[in-house]
């Protein structure tokens, strides 16, 4: 997800097989054929083509003076200036106006709906390729194991989360893009899935120092000016929990348990399963609530908490955050 002008963020998966079972992987469990995903990507790059053509930069020019669109043979399609977006995008005011994040509108003006539609818009081209990339690398693995329906609802409940917690903290002549905050609740739900069913994997440590690795990489970026981590943050760790929620795994031998005498029948989850599925949801279902009464009632996250600014930008010689 982007503020100001957008981001543009690499996500990565990392690789996990199922642990040995019976001499060969065990992957006896239904495979989805993934068609929300590209649904999701196919949908992105229409929003993007939109809000192009309604920002129609040789008509309506740029409040830069002297300077000319971007690519102008693309007429009304063409990029804003680059010192004005250098992602390749639209103006601010034609995001704001298709439905970008911005506080005092969800607040003040109840427009509530912003919450949703900022995740379908996107900053500029680059920001649009880079999310879609990473979507397909992640989105398209976990669509194929645990179907749209689970997948759906994280990515979607992610991007939400996401764009609470962003609201909460970039308050004042800021707004917000962006499906990454979806894309960091997606690799949120890997690490809790790893962790979910963590006795049917093999190479245990190898994939949860690949998939960390892969997530630390993508949080500290983040703290580039342009970039909303906060959108990043509220969307891992909504997707972090419902990974517990959604992706629990049935534990071996539940597959075959028609085969099993009656006095043998396995349970289809362990005992620390239920644990988890019920702490996470808890905390979820707390964290929402939370979250929306303090926005509604126009609280400032950054009053209680004075260093959390530092989560989304860290000025340094080189760069202010307030740019």
């Amino acid at each position: 997800m982007a503020s100001s002008s957008g981001e543009g963020k690499g996500a990565g998966g990392a690789g996990y097989q199922y642990a040995p079972y019976g001499g060969s992987y065990y992957d006896e469990e239904r495979r989805w054929w993934p068609w929300l995903v590209p649904t999701v990507l196919v949908a992105c790059i229409v929003v993007f083509l939109v809000e192009m053509f309604v920002n129609d930069c040789p008509r309506h020019g740029s409040p830069l003076r002297g300077e000319s669109c971007v690519a102008g043979f693309l007429h009304q399609f063409a990029f804003q200036p680059l010192r004005e977006n250098p992602l390749l995008g639209p103006s601010s005011a034609t995001l704001e106006k298709m439905g970008a994040l911005d506080w005092a509108k969800v607040v003040h003006q109840h427009q509530a709906w912003r919450l949703i539609s900022c995740i379908w818009l996107h900053a500029g081209l680059i920001h649009l390729i880079v999310n879609m990339l990473s979507l397909l690398f992640i989105g398209l693995r976990l669509e194929q194991q645990f179907g749209f329906v689970r997948i759906g609802i994280i990515y979607l409940l992610s991007g939400f989360g996401g764009s609470v917690l962003s609201v909460l903290f970039l308050r004042n002549n800021y707004i917000s893009v962006g499906a990454s905050g979806a894309l960091f609740g997606l690799l949120g739900s890997m690490l809790s899935e790893l962790i979910m069913n963590w006795t049917i994997y093999s190479n245990k440590a190898a994939a949860i120092i690949t998939l960390l690795f892969i997530i630390a990489i993508n949080l500290a970026i983040g703290i580039l000016p342009h970039a909303d981590n906060f959108a990043h943050i509220g969307g891992f760790v909504t997707g972090f929990l419902l990974g517990f929620v959604l992706l629990a795994r049935p534990q071996f031998g539940w597959m075959e348990r028609h085969e099993l005498p009656q006095t043998n029948q396995p349970r289809k989850y362990r005992a620390y399963q239920y644990v988890l599925w019920a702490v996470a949801l808890f905390l979820l279902l707390v964290g929402f609530v939370i979250a929306l009464v303090m926005l509604f009632k126009g609280k400032n996250g950054n009053d209680g908490c004075h260093w959390c600014h530092y989560l989304n930008c860290i000025p340094t010689s080189r760069w202010k955050c307030s740019t």
